[in-house]
């Protein structure tokens, strides 16, 4: 039998081959781990990708929306704009050759021997030759126009149109922009489109901030890099590689903290609004979105009303060379301030220049001509806007019952005032310089004053304060003090309109009188010399502001109908209708009793006073509002006797030292002083204005004033400040001059002994035939009445 045949492996074999099977396996099993880590990163990787991708698109989305509401929306608040009044010139017209010349250099008109551009004028003696410029007028666009302005002794003679010589019915100045009243925030703007904006200045921000503009989509990854290197090597931030997109992106949207989220956002938001909008409009949202410096509390944002802040006058209008300093300024508005640093302005402002010049956006010649230029900044101690602080007051007030009280929270609007600057500004100066004599005298002296315009019935002018820029107590509207004898005319007016009982001639008795009221107490009125002089003429009586005949004239028309007199001149509280009313016992405001001279001034007819003519919205339509009324008041023959005798006030009156000022110009005037000199009043007029000013103390306490040496030297300091046109004093129908005799105020015939010719009302005036004397037996016989 045979035997079964054993192999023995050898154990070192087979342990070999156990390992091989073994890392075969492991590296089976490692590549398969490896295989599917790969795949779990690679899947965590795309996953996060899409959640990422979808997360940028969404926030994409999200910005998108934030920029269309921005854009295509109210981009930014702009605030109302505040006009002053636009100066009328017609055949006519109560404006003089002085008056007018003053009126072009404040809207910055340039003075040159031949108008040849827009803002240009010449001048003569008696004519002014205007190249106006063009303006947003309430009743429309006004274009520019060269006309000729010709004077005569009354005002406007005539206005030419230059190019076809036709006389225009009447022609506006600009009006200047008093202030922006800014409702919400701190930020201050004038929108300028870009078809409005001078080139150069798109060029040199464009050759200045980001050459590439219209190149790029937004963001400019050649000039981040280019940044980052030019930064790394200095060690510092020294260059930026910002393109304008990012940067009316931050401005809009973001704020100034650096970090690269911020960045990143930034650059998000470039690419969209690139992307959502063409250069044109991005370049008009950054040219009137840039900050470009500090006015006090007042950021400046934009070129339009960098122009302003900086030169003071319309972009259009600039230089080469400050088109170009308004670019250079954009680096650093407060580095640059060229207040501060003249030096470091110019040498920024001539690196425009000549980066414009070597791109040939400018001949050697010109950047010659502008590097070699002042900067020509507006004086320092000029404000941009106007600090009227009681008109302004008035304004809003106005504008709330008119309009509502959400109207100044609208973007865009535009209100056009009664305001004339040069009366504002003669004013202040009258007020600050009267203001300053007068303290030495009488401590602690505040003053109040109105001008109005008397052909318009707006208000011209008001202070409310001795230091007229200050935000306080408003004297000229909110003080409630005796008018003392300023109520006098309206006594006599009331008086005059009974023609057939008082003329300006009648004789009034000055005699003690003593008046009792209802509880038993008396009243005896005196004049102030303490002197009767028993019987005086009508007109005597009104000039010398004569107490006793002024009481007794009220007595018998009635104290009742001198308070409706005053009512319907426009007192707009209640008038008390007891005797000592008659000597002024009447609390009012300067406001108050300018409307009530404002109707005298206008021959009787009352029109509430106002301080506001227009107002436009966003889109420049005329907001629609009530217009006061207007109504007749005093009856203009009436009006006009008592006119006439306010000229005599300040010819030989109680403001005669007024008439010794202006020797050859027709004024009216009455002073007022209430009781123990605690109250000065003056109220007057030219041809032009109307003016009402109180001079006192905020305690009423005595300051030993008299109507005379407070409140009219304010006026005259006004009227030398603002030369007075002469009241023309026309008599309207109904009015001759008359004959009196001066004994007895009888009516009489011009021959007829000692007699004095006034004005008077026709139907009264009926002189007695053969002065008074019975006629002889040939007189009769000829049948002489």
């Amino acid at each position: 039998m045979a035997k079964a045949k054993t192999t023995a492996k050898s154990p070192r074999k087979s342990a070999g081959k156990t390992t091989n099977k073994a890392g075969k396996r492991a590296k089976k099993t490692n590549k398969k781990a490896s295989s599917s880590w790969g795949r779990k990163i690679w899947s965590l990787t795309w996953k996060l990708t899409l959640i990422a991708f979808a997360a940028v698109t969404f926030y994409a989305i999200y910005l998108d929306q934030i920029i269309a509401r921005k854009f295509e929306g109210q981009k930014w608040h702009l605030p109302a704009q505040v006009f002053s009044r636009s100066m009328a010139l017609y055949p006519g017209a109560a404006v003089n050759h002085p008056q007018l010349m003053a009126e072009l250099k404040m809207l910055g008109y340039r003075k040159v021997a031949n108008p040849r551009q827009v803002g240009e004028f010449s001048a003569s003696k008696t004519r002014i030759e205007l190249w106006r410029r063009a303006f947003l007028h309430p009743e429309g666009n006004q274009a520019e126009q060269r006309v000729m302005i010709s004077f005569d002794e009354q005002g406007i003679d005539s206005v030419k149109r230059m190019s076809d010589k036709r006389e225009l019915a009447v022609f506006h100045l600009e009006p200047v922009l008093l202030d922006r009243m800014i409702a919400t925030g701190d930020e201050d703007r004038l929108f300028v489109s870009t078809i409005n904006m001078p080139q150069t200045i798109i060029d040199a921000l464009i050759l200045i901030e980001d050459r590439s503009f219209f190149e790029h989509h937004g963001v400019n990854p050649t000039a981040i890099a280019r940044a980052a290197m030019v930064n790394i090597s200095a060690g510092r931030t020294v260059q930026g590689g910002s393109t304008l997109t990012q940067q009316l992106a931050k401005n809009f949207f973001l704020s100034s903290q650096r970090s690269l989220v911020r960045k990143a956002r930034e650059a998000l938001m470039a690419l969209i609004i690139d992307f959502r909008y063409s250069k044109d409009e991005i370049l008009e949202a950054y040219l009137n979105e840039v900050y470009m410096g500090q006015d006090k509390a007042r950021g400046v944002h934009g070129m339009g009303l960098a122009s302003q802040f900086y030169f003071g006058r319309p972009i259009a209008e600039l230089t080469v060379d400050q088109q170009a300093f308004l670019v250079a300024v954009i680096k650093g508005p407060s580095y640059y301030n060229p207040w501060r640093y003249p030096e470091r302005a110019r040498e920024r402002r001539d690196l425009v220049l000549r980066i414009l010049m070597e791109n040939d956006k400018l001949t050697v010649a010109q950047y010659k001509a502008a590097a070699g230029s002042p900067l020509g900044l507006r004086s320092a101690k000029r404000s941009v806007h106007k600090k009227l602080p009681a008109f302004f007051a008035m304004v809003k007030q106005e504008l709330n019952e008119r309009f509502g009280e959400s109207l100044l929270k609208r973007s865009g609007i535009k209100v056009y005032t009664t305001l004339d600057p040069m009366a504002q500004e003669a004013a202040e100066k009258a007020v600050v310089s009267t203001l300053a004599e007068l303290d030495k005298r009488t401590k602690d002296v505040q003053v109040g004053m109105v001008v109005t315009d008397k052909y318009t019935g707006g208000v011209a002018a008001m202070v409310g304060d001795k230091q007229p820029s200050f935000d306080g107590f408003n004297r000229a509207a909110h003080i409630r003090r005796p008018i003392g004898s300023l109520v006098k005319p309206f006594v006599y007016a009331s008086a005059l309109a009974e023609p057939q009982q008082y003329t300006l001639a009648s004789l009034v008795d000055d005699k003690p009188i003593t008046l009792k009221n209802g509880q038993g107490q008396t009243w005896s009125p005196k004049n102030v010399t303490k002197e009767f002089s028993g019987q005086v003429p009508l007109l005597t009586a009104f000039k010398d502001s004569m107490n006793v005949p002024t009481v007794n004239v009220g007595i018998g028309v009635g104290v009742d109908a001198v308070a409706t007199t005053l009512t319907k001149a426009g007192w707009s509280e209640e008038v008390p209708t007891y005797p000592s009313m008659l000597l002024g016992a009447v609390n009012g405001s300067p406001l108050m009793v300018a409307q009530v001279y404002q109707t005298v001034a206008d021959g009787g007819r009352f029109r509430r006073l106002i301080s506001v003519t227009s107002v436009l919205d966003e889109n420049n339509t005329p907001l629609k509002a009530k217009r006061p009324r207007s109504e007749l008041a005093i009856a203009p023959a009436t009006d006009h006797l008592v006119q006439y005798a306010m000229h005599q006030v300040v010819r030989s009156g109680t403001a005669k030292r007024l008439g010794r000022a202006f020797p050859n110009t027709r004024l009216a005037g009455k002073t007022g002083t209430s009781n123990d000199s605690r109250d000065s009043w003056f109220a007057g007029f030219d041809e032009r204005n109307v003016a009402a000013i109180w001079v006192g103390q905020d305690d009423n306490s005595k300051t030993g004033l008299y109507g005379s040496s407070g409140a009219m030297a304010v006026y005259q300091a006004f009227l030398k400040n603002r030369p007075p046109l002469s009241l023309r004093l026309s008599p309207p129908s109904g009015i001759v001059n008359g004959y009196f005799e001066v004994a007895t105020g009888q009516a009489k015939q011009a021959d007829c002994g000692e007699v004095a010719m006034l004005p008077a009302i026709a139907e009264s005036y009926q002189p007695a035939a053969n002065c008074g004397e019975p006629l002889s037996w040939w007189q009769k016989l000829l049948g002489q009445d």
